[in-house]
């Protein structure tokens, strides 16, 4: 009844944005700080936190843990490739695992990861889970870096509620003491150390701490023993869930199509800058002093844009693009000299390679073959 009465006097207290997006949102600045490549999310319930993380170019592995598999199935699509993913895959990999689990159960595929995050996960966990909880994701799991945020009893009175937990979930709240006194028993245990922040600014006056009380524990020394681990617990006590690959240009069969796509989309941009060349050179030889806005004008404008090598005027006669009746040959050496088509293929045989049987080349290879036919066809250059 006191609690209920303090709450009624004091002024209510709301967020902007809402606590859970700050959250969130403070995970994602400590990972663009600290580039880590595996992430694990530990009761990541709704895997929002994950579709954020998804996005962060430096994660390569991102798993969520949670014990109720119907959350993660009805949550899971939202981290599937999109199609988009496809049609310009990654120059990174990623893979999405989400298994189904208890984080008072061992299991070696969480070994290895460089920040694992425990967003208002410990309030839900039983004095004996919670004992297990420590062993568990400091002493077995020991990533690099872990967060661990749980709310601040000492705030309750403040928010719009009258029931003494924030969750009817919660088995626990902690006050700022009880929090940091379990966090630095729990860092000196494990050698990690710890510092604490918060989100959830109390109003003037009140010295209540934050909303949300974080805890960011650094491990003190770099450990080697994750293959001893992998070799003592070898059964996966986890459930797989979910599981996406998403296409990166890593892989030789997406790096390939996108070579090949840059590749004719390169040489189509060259002929039709040679076409638009020949079509004006033909009105001057023809006496035609009517000045003509070029069709191609955006895509020379284009190529301006990006600094690609000039077309009409190159350096070297064997990257000197022509056109031989219904056909405009461009030389490979002049295509590898376009920034994007180098930097996708790194050296000239790889781009031989790809393109070959993928693209029309002349007989000795050395030159991509464009149809002037077709090309008059779909744009009317005359």
């Amino acid at each position: 009844m006191d609690v209920m009465l303090q709450k009624e006097e004091c002024p209510k207290v709301t967020f902007t944005p809402p606590l859970y997006k700050q959250r969130y949102q403070f995970i994602k600045q400590l990972v663009s700080k600290h580039k880590p490549k595996k992430v694990a999310d530990l009761g990541c319930a709704d895997c929002m936190l994950l579709w954020m993380l998804k996005f962060c170019n430096c994660i390569e592995v991102l798993v969520g843990l949670d014990i109720s598999e119907d959350v993660l199935k009805e949550k899971m699509h939202k981290l599937s490739p999109l199609p988009g993913d496809y049609l310009q895959p990654s120059e990174r990999s990623l893979t999405i695992i989400l298994y189904q689990g208890s984080v008072a159960l061992k299991d070696p595929c969480m070994l290895g990861f460089d920040m694992i995050t425990c967003i208002e996960l410990i309030e839900h966990l039983e004095a004996n889970v919670l004992e297990k909880f420590q062993e568990v994701v400091f002493g077995f799991m020991s990533p690099t870096m872990i967060i661990i945020s749980t709310p601040n009893s000492e705030f309750n009175p403040l928010l719009p509620t009258v029931t003494l937990f924030r969750h009817p979930d919660h088995k626990f709240e902690w006050n700022r003491s009880q929090f940091q006194n379990w966090a630095q028993e729990t860092a000196a245990r494990y050698n990690y150390t710890v510092e604490f922040t918060g989100l959830g600014i109390p109003p003037p006056g009140k010295d209540v701490g934050f909303c949300t009380q974080i805890g960011v524990f650094v491990r003190k020394c770099i450990k080697h023993v994750e293959a001893t681990r992998s070799e003592k617990y070898q059964d996966h006590v986890y459930k797989i869930v979910f599981k996406a690959v998403y296409p990166s240009l890593k892989e030789e069969k997406y790096l390939q199509n996108a070579v090949v796509n840059e590749v004719v989309w390169t040489a189509q941009i060259i002929a039709s800058e040679l076409l638009d060349h020949r079509k004006s050179e033909y009105k001057k030889h023809c006496g035609d002093c009517v000045e003509t806005e070029s069709r191609f004008k955006p895509r020379n404008s284009f190529l301006k844009y990006l600094e690609y090598p000039s077309i009409l005027e190159p350096n070297n006669k064997n990257m000197e693009p022509f056109i031989n009746g219904n056909t405009v040959s461009i030389p490979l050496a002049k295509i590898f000299s376009f920034p994007k088509v180098k930097q996708l293929c790194g050296n000239f045989e790889t781009l031989s390679k790809f393109i070959t049987g993928k693209i029309a080349l002349s007989s000795d290879g050395s030159a991509v073959l464009i149809d002037t036919e077709y090309e008059n066809e779909g744009h009317n250059y005359y």
